[in-house]
């Protein structure tokens, strides 16, 4: 199954959903953090969506299967 390329914003909103929180912001990247000490990297660039590569990558920081991700979008 492949991820299409999805907004930036779109998936803060989703980690937010899982329970992640940011810690900090630097430059246009927004640094999340799970309380079980999971951390991810989100990139915020105006006009342009997180590709299927970055997208498997933070798929993966957050500890959940691609199918389990998906039903949070």
């Amino acid at each position: 199954m492949s991820l299409k390329p999805q907004p930036a914003k779109k998936l803060i909103k989703v980690l937010t959903k899982i329970g992640f929180k940011t810690v900090r912001i630097q430059g246009s990247h927004v640094i999340l953090k799970h309380p079980d000490s999971r951390l991810t990297v989100v990139p915020v660039h105006a006009g342009e969506e997180i590709g299927s590569g970055l997208l498997n990558k933070i798929i993966k920081d957050t500890g959940l299967s691609k199918e389990e991700f998906i039903k949070f979008l």
